[in-house]
């Protein structure tokens, strides 16, 4: 089996976390309302200076996941964050990340197994409980 050479390995290591403080800091960017519009991987790598195909490889390969999956890992724990707030409608939290009602619950249910409103409830099930 042939192995990587540790100088590549390790700029699959900075480009892995460039990337990851990139999309911390676009999605905290729509949160704080600078931004109004999610990126796509090929904007986080123009903003890199990296080609999309490079950048999605090398995180692939030295992740095991798509550059998606941090996308959508950051949006669940933002969102979840956000669901805590009883104050915060479905449609307020669905709006803050980009999505439309419809479109955010879908995404929330097929990562957490459950829509919004039912996390929801769950978590202030929980809570009562303590």
């Amino acid at each position: 089996m042939m192995t990587v050479p540790q100088k590549y390995q390790s700029r699959q290591a900075e480009i892995t976390q460039q990337f990851i403080t990139a999309v911390n800091k676009h999605i905290d960017s729509i949160l704080d309302g600078s931004t109004d519009h999610m990126y796509h991987i090929k904007d986080i790598a123009r903003i890199m200076f990296i080609h999309p195909v490079h950048l999605s490889n090398t995180i692939k390969l030295h992740t095991g996941h798509a550059p998606c999956y941090y996308f959508e890992k950051k949006l669940m724990e933002e969102a979840k964050n956000m669901l805590a707030d009883d104050q915060l409608t479905i449609t307020d939290i669905a709006t803050r990340l980009t999505f439309d009602n419809s479109n955010f619950t879908k995404f929330f249910k097929r990562f957490e197994g459950v829509t919004p409103s039912a996390y929801r409830q769950q978590q202030a099930a929980i809570a009562a409980h303590l």
